[in-house]
């Protein structure tokens, strides 16, 4: 996915959190016997979501005090993150924010999103500007110096090329050679530069970066590159979208994508707690199938997993 390899209504009263907050450290977790203040948010196509007390009373009693958190994102990147309606920056969709929402409702608070740069998410949450991040991120090592991730899915890198897929192309072996669009800051990025230094014996990858993933399919259809390396299942809609111009390739050696790695909402790593509680929250959505009804909302049953985890990546 990207660096990553996310609005709403509730009944809920809310006070936005404020830097300071965000990059402290968390009180202690509130009494098991104080009274939570519940919250629901409907999801479109999934139904209600309401607050689960026991949940509830695992978050700091102070963030729980606020009543929110802020989540920073990039949008578009589909079918994680997009924006509802064109022309607007501070209102949403996607996977990723129907599934923030969703565990935000379980434990009794809201979850309200701003639009932020892309490459400039992980260090705003260093820098303690957001409570999280969200948007089909992709936990890394690396990130785990500055942030906690609840691992809810896992995915890897697929490759689109133009219809009839004239080159060939069947796996990242095949990608020697040849001109390929990532998102700048991208996992694929990284990735490809790395495979080609150590596989392709001279012939390397000509990487070419593109602010956001659309200008990166532009690119192909135009012609100016011949592959398109994102998150697989951000590409299924995108090949659909495009069928008769470009196709996505099918692997077999890797049906999940290449290097499939986990997807996961960033805490700032002093908020242990939190994401624990974050980690609790899915876990309760994936038990009573909350979770994979949100995922077949938004057709991305292949990237689910039975056990919502904490800082599992591969890389």
């Amino acid at each position: 996915m990207r660096i990553r390899h996310l609005a709403v209504a509730t009944t809920a009263s809310v006070l936005l959190a404020v830097a300071a907050g965000c990059g402290g450290t968390s009180s202690t977790a509130a009494e098991s016997g104080d009274p939570v203040a519940p919250v629901t948010v409907t999801v479109e196509g999934v139904g209600a979501i309401s607050t689960d007390a026991d949940l509830a009373r695992k978050l700091p009693a102070d963030l729980r005090g606020r009543g929110t958190v802020t989540v920073a994102t990039n949008a578009p990147y589909q079918p994680f993150i997009d924006f509802k309606q064109e022309g607007r920056t501070d209102e949403f969709k996607g996977l990723d924010y129907d599934l923030f929402l969703a565990a935000s409702a379980r434990l009794g608070i809201k979850a309200t999103f701003t639009q932020q740069p892309f490459d400039g998410l992980v260090p705003g949450l260093q820098a303690a500007k957001y409570d999280a991040i969200a948007g089909g991120i992709t936990d890394k090592k690396e990130r785990q110096q500055v942030a906690t991730f609840v691992d809810y899915s896992a995915s890897g890198t697929g490759f689109l090329v133009r219809a009839g897929n004239p080159l060939g192309v069947q796996s990242v072996a095949d990608l020697c050679g040849r001109a390929v669009a990532v998102q700048k800051a991208s996992n694929q990025a990284k990735n490809l530069a790395s495979y080609s230094k150590n596989s392709c014996a001279g012939n390397t990858v000509k990487v070419k970066e593109y602010p956001e993933n659309p200008q990166a399919v532009q690119a192909l259809i135009a012609g100016n590159v011949e592959v398109v390396a994102a998150t697989k299942v951000n590409l299924v809609d995108t090949a659909g979208a495009l069928a008769g111009k470009a196709e996505l390739v099918a692997d077999e050696s890797a049906p999940n994508g290449w290097l499939a790695s986990p997807n996961g909402f960033g805490f700032l790593k002093s908020k242990k707690d939190v994401a624990e509680a974050y980690r609790a929250a899915v876990q309760s959505l994936i038990d009573d199938g909350t979770y994979t009804r949100i995922l077949t909302q938004w057709k991305q049953t292949p990237i689910a997993v039975k056990q919502a985890t904490i800082d599992q990546a591969i890389d």
